[in-house]
């Protein structure tokens, strides 16, 4: 095959940038930028979760293909500069790298056309190197660049900016909404680059037809154009079930705002409902009562708008107010009390969550108009319910519905246990009939768009599954962007949107991972050019389409990454699933449901399923698996057979880059506690016999992102760099392992935290523990293995470990280690759950693990060190199972500061194994405080150091008899 290399002959591989230097701190800031950019971004042309920044992306495979300069020497073959002049270099192709990364340079053809050819001339030079081999034909052909390789594509950020850095690019996955992403994104647009739109409209125009048509413009025209006839026949056939609404005489007579609009008709932007049950109490029990879980429509100062129940007789109805409510907290709150539980609008009863579960499971929940949200002059206004528009939308019927199952488990929740079960029962009937209706006219488009492709000159051709690029498979093409502005449509268009009081505004389905429970949901109006709108949905996906680069061809196929042969040996970077965190599959339903309705004429063998396949995807879901360790298994098992394809298929002189990020979570086996997700990855990337040579912690989540304000939320991706492991490498000691880490750990440790020279910069503190896993695990992934005193092999686990007792200089313990290096980033102050997350991980232990042992306050997305003065002055040592010296230290300061010296030596006296520790950790906090000038805080430490003689003092005159050892046994 291909793929084969013949391994007789030495390749001549020079070091990549990325194996030695990155601009690091020019990449997070660009990636974390790009976050918040949706304008024109390649992202907006359909929903995928936990894409990696393309900034990172472009950054990432640039530094992989172009050669360090740096000298180098070994293999037969010399290679690169002295350092002052490998210094200089390294200089320019950062430079490059920050034009690059730059969004508003991402269609930049001078920024880009450089870092071709950059990318274009160390493969040259690899390729003379090689010109001896004999496959050099095959494998180091000058004139042609090798391809990039994404076999875990997801939403297609790596093999769309290797595309536009000049490369092929192949995306798989095995996922059919990820192929189709990738397809939207990589194989249709060059299909088609450079031809002119084909609708009458534009071609009518010959000041249009007359321009230049560059890359996807003309397909843009097109999906916009189509995506109009839509909406204005769409809203011909369903219009009426969403009528505009008459300003009376009467609804202006308490709200002097509505005055001037009387006897107009308003569009209706949004019907905003509450669930309700009947209530539990006897005596209204034939009353559905409102599940609200607010009454506030708008909470912007000075334009508060709220929701009030009036109740009369044995009913209730609402009434939309203006100004400040009477009873704020009330009003705030709705009926809802805590968590799923409500009390009763009528009677005041409570309704316990499990009441409401099982009114939902029995088919029993109902809904009640709330308000509407209109259009005014300019301003958005709310009116109160009628029941002429309450009385419309529950008497629709839909003839079509999405079959299979909203998914029972969630990383982020679901609101499967309330009954929505179905995905048909999360949508309303008016919203069913519309996205039906849509995707009748995509499919109806289809034969509109072949006839007036033909007009334009084009031939009918073959189908686009068969590599067309005819007539018919230009209308599938445009097809296939229409069913995204569905998809992007129903993202708003489902019972779990929501209104959201604070911006005046509609929240989609999807504000993370989940499908939660929604008790007030928001009906998005689908012809009122705003959210939900097919037509404005497609806008965003001809704005990403313009951003498409169409220089080299693109491939996306759906594939098993386990069964990941590619014909030629090409450049691997990908991104793969984490662990646990995102079950991708389940979440993609939702799309898949309507896709396949729509699109399966045209794609039959990626829609052959009734679902998307969850029994083979990569993660370690313990539902699917039985267990939690049947689960692991599985993973480590499947991502070390991935993994194994990927070096397979490698070519020889790039090394392989692979992303991850997990999200902390923790386990206890004989090794201690720490991430099972990190270590089996590790594992399972060490087994695929990869050498690792490099770790780059890279800041690419935004922390203004909804997952990011109030939930605890990943911060960085860790990316790995690899090459294949030398086949028949020894295995090593322990002790010459130990040995091999003290040479080369401390020069790396200066370079990561001091930067070297102006050719790179210097990793944040937090990131510091990921970053030096790179040149530790080097080491110990380059032994076929490292073995233990008793001539087993030593696990990951240890290894890192081992790493990470270097980089702390003290043998302290994970929590300890985790708070030092916290404490020097952020001191006393809030830091974000991902980055104490991201530090956690690479300490072995967890934020949850912290948070037990009483060192830092966790909650809403934020983590802080307890200051000593917080800590608790009843503390018993004997009864906490878990103390960090970190602790230790911290309690003997508040005893210090309250008891004096005879009151920390009682302490001491409590803690005997922690005492050296403590002292250690003390001279320690004290000169990275005087470091970073905080006088209030060295003080504490200096007065426990200069006080640690009268401490000691103090806990030898304790009897014998009252020095518990710690856990409660006595001495």
């Amino acid at each position: 095959s291909g793929a084969r290399i013949t391994m007789a002959y030495t390749i001549k591989s020079p070091r990549k940038l990325i194996e030695v230097a990155l601009p690091l701190d020019a990449i997070n800031k660009s990636a974390a930028k790009e976050k918040s950019i949706r304008h024109g971004h390649p992202s907006t042309l359909h929903l995928w979760w936990a894409r990696r920044p393309l900034a990172a992306a472009r950054a990432v495979i640039f530094a992989q293909l172009v050669n360090d300069p740096g000298y180098q020497q070994g293999g037969g073959f010399k290679y690169g500069k002295n350092k002052k002049e490998a210094a200089e270099e390294r200089k320019r192709l950062f430079k490059i790298i920050e034009d690059l990364i730059l969004w508003e340079n991402t269609t930049n053809e001078e920024v880009l056309e450089r870092a071709r050819a950059e990318i274009r001339r160390s493969w040259r030079e690899v390729c003379e190197l090689n010109k001896d081999h004999p496959q050099a034909t095959e494998l180091f052909n000058p004139d042609r660049l090798p391809a990039l390789h994404d076999p875990f594509a997801g939403g297609g950020a790596i093999p769309l900016e290797a595309q536009r850095l000049g490369l092929e690019a192949y995306a798989s996955d095995l996922n059919p909404v990820a192929v189709l992403i990738n397809k939207a994104m990589i194989e249709i647009p060059p299909k088609f680059a450079g031809n002119q739109p084909v609708n009458p409209e534009t071609r009518n125009e010959r000041s249009l037809v007359a321009r230049e048509w560059k890359g996807a413009q003309g397909l843009a025209e097109d999906v916009c154009h189509y995506a109009k006839w839509i909406r204005e026949e769409a809203e011909k056939r369903i219009g009426e079930l969403y009528p505009r609404i008459e300003v009376t005489a009467e609804m202006a007579t308490t709200r002097p705002d509505l005055r001037k609009y009387v006897g107009k008709k308003l569009t209706v932007i949004a019907w905003l409902w509450a669930r309700t049950v009947k209530s539990p109490n006897p005596a209204y029990s034939k009353l559905h009562v409102p599940l609200a879980s607010t009454f506030m429509l708008s909470t912007k100062d000075g334009k508060e708008v709220y929701v009030e129940p009036v109740i009369e007789g044995n009913n209730y109805r609402f009434a939309v107010k203006m100004g400040k409510p009477k009873n704020p907290e009330s009003a705030k709150n709705g009926t809802k009390l805590a968590g799923a539980n409500f009390i009763c609008l009528l009677s005041g009863a409570p309704i316990a969550g499990d009441y409401i579960k099982a009114e939902g499971k029995a088919g029993r929940m109902g809904a009640r108009l709330l308000a509407m949200v209109v259009e005014g002059d300019g301003r958005r206004l709310y009116l109160s319910p009628t029941e002429e528009m309450e009385t419309l939308a529950c008497h629709i019927k839909s003839t079509w519905e999405p079959e299979g199952n909203v998914p029972a488990r969630l990383s982020g929740g679901t609101c499967v246990p309330y009954g929505l079960q179905k995905w048909s029962q999360i949508f309303t009937p008016r919203q069913l009939v519309s996205l039906t209706t849509f995707s009748d006219l995509v499919r109806e488009s289809i034969s509109r768009i072949k006839r007036d492709a033909i007009t334009a000159g084009l031939p009918e051709g073959k189908a686009l599954a068969a590599g067309g690029t005819g007539a018919l498979a230009y209308a599938e093409s445009v097809a296939v962007y229409l069913a995204f502005a569905r998809d992007k449509s129903a993202n708003w268009l489902t019972t779990i949107s929501h209104w959201w009081g604070a911006e005046n505004k509609i929240r989609p389905t999807f504000t993370r991972q989940a499908l939660p429970m929604t008790w007030d949901y928001s009906e998005a109006n689908p012809f009122a050019g705003a959210a939900g709108d097919v037509y404005v949905a497609a806008q965003g996906i001809s704005d990403a389409l313009l951003r498409l680069p169409s220089v080299s061809r693109g491939c996306s196929l759906q594939r098993d990454a386990r069964d990941f042969a590619p014909a030629t040996v090409g450049v691997i970077s990908t991104d793969p699933p984490y662990y646990d965190n995102i079950y991708y599959a389940d979440l993609s339903d939702f799309f898949y449901v309507w896709l396949r309705h729509t699109l399966k004429s045209i794609f039959p063998e990626l829609f052959a399923t009734i679902e998307v396949p969850k029994a083979e995807e990569l993660v370690a879901t313990r539902h699917r698996h039985g267990s939690k360790e049947k689960a692991a298994a599985f993973f480590l098992e499947g991502m070390t057979q991935a993994m194994s394809r990927l070096a397979e298929a490698a070519h020889p002189t790039f090394p392989v880059t692979i992303y991850y990020a997990f999200k902390q979570a923790e386990s206890d086996d004989k090794e201690g506690t720490a991430s099972t997700g990190w270590d089996t990855f590790l594992d399972a990337v060490i087994r695929a016999g990869f050498a690792i040579t490099g770790t780059w912690p890279m800041r690419t989540e935004n922390a203004g992102r909804m997952v990011g304000q109030d939930t605890n939320a990943l911060a960085s991706s860790i990316v790995l760099i690899c090459r294949k492991r030398i086949a028949d490498t020894p295995s090593t000691s322990r002790r010459e392992f130990l040995r091999e880490l003290n040479q080369v750990l401390p020069e790396a440790l200066d370079e990561m935290t001091r930067g070297s020279g102006e050719d790179r910069s210097p990793v944040a503190p937090v990131d510091l523990s990921q970053a030096i896993i790179g040149p530790g695990m080097a080491i110990f992934s380059k032994y076929s293995a490292v073995l233990e005193a008793d001539g087993s092999p030593m696990s990951v686990r240890t290894a890192l470990q081992l790493i990470n007792r270097f980089l702390a200089e003290d043998d302290f313990d994970a929590d300890t280690q985790f708070c030092l290096h916290w404490f020097d980033q952020y001191g006393w102050k809030d830091g974000k759950f991902g980055d104490a997350d991201t530090l956690a991980r690479s300490k072995a232990t967890s934020v949850a693990g912290v948070s037990e042992a009483g060192v830092v306050h966790s909650g809403g997305g934020k983590v802080r060190l307890l200051k000593f003065a917080e800590y608790p002055s009843d503390w018993d040592p004997s009864k906490d199972k878990r103390i960090p010296v970190w602790e230790a230290l911290h309690q003997l300061i508040r005893a210090l500061k309250q008891d004096g010296e005879s009151g920390a030596g009682r302490l001491l006296a409590q803690i005997k194994a922690k005492a050296e520790p403590a002292r250690q950790l003390a001279y320690r906090l004290y000169t990275l405080c005087e470091r970073q000038g905080w006088a209030e805080d060295a003080r504490a430490y200096n007065e426990i150091i200069t006080s640690w003689a009268a401490i000691e003092t103090a806990a030898s005159t304790v009897p014998v008899e009252e020095q518990p050892t710690l856990f409660g046994e006595s001495q």
